[in-house]
């Protein structure tokens, strides 16, 4: 007859065989590095996601799926998988591009969307097993969606896009849906001009009916061609800006020395002459015609006369000014003076 101590040794026995054959559970590898870059995370628009994690397991047995699962109130209703791209592998920048199809194949992933609004994205390894590359180890999984029919929620909060599957393994990355993320930014750039003249008194000297004469900074004028003074234009106008003059020729009482006019004239010996021309360095201001050619010119019949100008915004220019003046043989005697006025100005 069995004792009661022979029946716990029973008892015990069968607790341990039972113990001995209850089956290991399996727990999920947790995925490492995960993110989610959006283009925007302002609320009810169309943003893309790079969600990006590393798998402890990897992915290299047919028929494994990894699932993305989006939320409530995201919207993907219109998305298709042709705007979704799945790449992986060890190294930044080097990853494999898997092709994705409605359903798995030899060498291409499955990939459906499903769910309220095809929240969820179901990836399914080729029956290879292996595709464009394994899913190794530590790989780094990298799931783009692009911005196409994928909107954000409607309301500002905290959400997360969990990541699971029969890999193995998961995880979750969370996004902060806010209901602006632009900063409109002001600035003001103050309208300049710069324009400054070197020299403003300058002369011929006594004019001659032999030869020309031109001006200098000195007053006392000679017989070859130098710089009398110079001008220093510049400025941020959008549409550049326009150097004039105005004035009048050599004056001495009702008596004058003509002025070249509008065409580009080189010295003449025994004919009156007053003029001007001018070269450009620096900035993108340039002379106009007809004072920048080699000879010379003062349209006095249509001042103001522009001399140089700049078609959009120019760091300085520095034009250089030559003045000629030839007489002829009786021309009246005098002291003879002219004042031109120069005005840059500024098309903003």
């Amino acid at each position: 007859m069995p004792t009661f101590k022979n029946f716990t040794k029973i008892l015990s026995a069968t607790t341990l065989i039972f113990c001995l054959f209850v089956a290991p559970i399996a727990n999920a590898a947790s995925l490492t590095a995960q993110s989610d870059t959006q283009s925007t995370l302002k609320i009810s628009t169309a943003s893309s996601h790079v969600i990006a994690f590393t798998t402890p397991s990897g992915a290299a047995t047919a028929g494994q799926t990894i699932i993305l699962t989006f939320p409530s109130d995201y919207n993907l209703t219109s998305k298709t998988i042709g705007t979704i791209s799945y790449t992986h592998g060890a190294t930044t920048g080097l990853e494999s591009t898997e092709t994705l199809a409605a359903a798995p194949s030899l060498t291409v992933w499955g990939a459906v969307l499903s769910g309220t609004q095809n929240r969820i994205l179901t990836l399914t390894a080729p029956t290879d097993g292996v595709g464009t590359a394994p899913v190794a180890p530590n790989d780094k999984i990298i799931i783009t969606f692009t911005s196409a029919n994928t909107i954000n929620p409607t309301t500002a909060n905290t959400y997360t896009i969990n990541i699971s599957g029969t890999f193995g393994d998961a995880g979750s990355v969370t996004s902060n849906i806010i209901t602006d993320d632009q900063v409109v930014v002001s600035a003001l750039v103050a309208q300049s001009i710069t324009f400054s003249i070197s020299d403003n008194t300058i002369g011929f000297g006594t004019l001659l009916s032999t030869g020309p004469r031109y001006a200098t900074g000195d007053t006392l004028g000679g017989g070859a061609e130098v710089e009398a003074n110079n001008m220093v234009v510049g400025t941020n106008a959008a549409n550049g800006y326009s150097l004039s003059v105005n004035g009048t020729t050599l004056t001495y009482g009702v008596n004058t020395v003509t002025a070249i006019g509008a065409s580009n004239l080189a010295s003449a010996l025994g004919t009156e002459q007053f003029g001007l021309r001018a070269t450009a360095t620096g900035g993108t201001g340039a002379v106009s015609s007809p004072y920048s050619a080699s000879g010379f010119a003062l349209n006095t019949a249509s001042f103001p006369s522009q001399i140089a100008s700049a078609i959009g915004a120019s760091n300085n220019t520095t034009y250089s000014m030559r003045y000629i003046a030839n007489i002829s043989a009786n021309t009246e005697a005098g002291i003879y003076g002219s004042t031109l006025t120069y005005t840059a100005t500024p098309n903003f």
